[in-house]
């Protein structure tokens, strides 16, 4: 059971899940940060452009059952605006990495021109094994 549970410490110890854990965590606070920006201010614009609709009041009833789909739309549009956050982040990550990629390049060092005592060697060298 002990070695269970040391393995278990030296896996959520790792770098990645930690990484992982505050990911979730900051993804739930700009998932609320979004459904704000939507609910408060993005939603009673596009109603105020329809003519004073309140797009999150908007349902159908079918007898008893109420289908609030003004609701759906805004989570929809929250959906949608951090899809687009996360594709500009991404693109964004990826253009600074080739950036950085194309600088790592090392240019090839030429080699610097031989000495004449190199010369003569190699020539002394040359000769000996014909």
């Amino acid at each position: 059971m002990s070695g269970f549970i040391s393995e278990f410490k030296t896996f959520a110890m790792k770098g990645n899940v930690i990484d992982l854990a505050v990911a979730v965590v900051i993804g739930a606070a700009f998932g609320k940060i979004v459904s704000s920006l939507v609910a408060n201010i993005i939603t009673p614009f596009i109603g105020l452009l329809m003519g004073g609709i309140n797009l999150s009041g908007l349902s159908y009833s079918i007898g008893d059952a109420t289908m609030t789909y003004g609701v759906f739309l805004q989570s929809i549009l929250d959906f949608v605006i951090v899809a687009l956050v996360i594709f500009m982040v991404i693109k964004g990550i990826n253009k600074a990495k080739d950036m950085t990629d194309g600088n790592d390049e090392v240019e090839e060092e030429k080699p610097a021109e031989l000495s004449d005592e190199v010369k003569l060697l190699q020539e002394i060298r040359d000769s000996l094994k014909r």
